[in-house]
């Protein structure tokens, strides 16, 4: 292991520094009721594309508190009635990207759904309300509001809500779905697989968003979350607020909701990654009660992890 991480034997044992708050599964079925009462409005519109083979759509929908989200979502022309679907979420401050990069898994048959998170890259809408501090991140948008106002619960509400979309659509069995993603694309695939529980296999890259506590204390809050320390030095510069910062912050931290998961799991983890420190992985991980399997790549960073596209396109073919 590198100097700056714990030995792997400590490693599988790992369970996480971050508190969790009291009220963490309240909050979160709260969540989830707040959820299912929206209107989802679904719109699809159609976008051209030369595949012959595929049929490419905005997927545009109603989120909580109101705003319009947006993924793109593409299905096969002639794959029988109903067939499997991958979820895809992408990297912090990124898009769902192109669309022929999810050709491979419309030519094996399945329906794609790719999340813009809101007021990231994307064309999803972020209807913003909130008070305190929005500097340098997601993170720490409403941590100085209500709980209800952090910005990532309602970005993991829709991966979820988008799962539940996905899964009532006439074309996709809803027993056959997957997410993935890297990043902060990783945490969102651990989000929507604990928060719908339906998700049949989910396979997280160097996942984001986990156990913010010990990033901090690593003095490893410099990329990903470096809004963790500016938030400190400019609202809480003598930590006087800490404990109750990073209970806050449990609430969105996926560790805590991993227990939910449900879904077969495969990660993948670097184990020289100083942004996404490979502790604050396992501390999600090692709460993961479902059948699970992690792939380690001791001399990579957060970088492209050779072959582990293609580990998760065979993952996803067994739906």
């Amino acid at each position: 292991m590198p100097v700056f991480e714990m030995p792997l034997s400590q490693l599988w044992e790992y369970q996480g520094r971050n508190p969790r708050p009291a009220d963490m599964e309240e909050y979160w079925d709260r969540a989830l009721s707040e959820m299912r009462a929206v209107d989802p409005q679904v719109e699809l519109v159609p976008h051209d594309l030369n595949a012959p083979f595929a049929e490419c759509f905005h997927l545009y929908f109603t989120g909580v508190g109101g705003a319009r989200v947006h993924a793109k979502y593409l299905r096969p022309k002639h794959a029988p009635t109903p067939h499997p679907a991958v979820l895809m979420f992408h990297g912090y401050a990124g898009s769902s990207g192109d669309w022929c990069d999810k050709l491979n898994y419309v030519a094996q048959g399945f329906s794609v759904a790719a999340l813009d998170c809101r007021g990231q890259g994307g064309l999803s809408e972020d209807v913003g309300g909130v008070k305190g501090n929005t500097l340098r991140g997601h993170i720490v948008r409403g941590l100085d509001d209500a709980p209800e106002k952090l910005l990532f619960r309602q970005i993991f509400l829709d991966a979820a809500q988008l799962a539940r979309i996905v899964m009532d659509l006439p074309e996709v069995d809803a027993d056959r779905v997957g997410a993935t993603g890297a990043s902060q694309g990783g945490g969102l695939t651990l989000a929507c697989a604990a928060l719908e529980p339906r998700i049949k296999r989910a396979a997280p890259v160097f996942p984001f968003l986990c156990d913010y506590q010990r990033v901090w204390e690593m003095d490893l809050d410099v990329a990903a979350y470096e809004e963790l320390r500016t938030f400190f030095r400019l609202f809480d510069p003598t930590h006087e607020r800490e404990q109750d910062i990073f209970t806050r912050l449990g609430y969105i931290d996926c560790q805590h909701l991993a227990h939910r998961i449900r879904a077969e799991v495969l990660m993948f983890t670097s184990l020289l990654d100083t942004v996404c420190p490979p502790s604050t992985q396992f501390a999600a991980y090692n709460k993961i009660p479902s059948p699970k399997h992690i792939v380690l790549y001791p001399d990579f960073g957060h970088e492209t992890l050779p072959g582990a596209a293609d580990r998760i396109f065979n993952f996803m073919a067994g739906l």
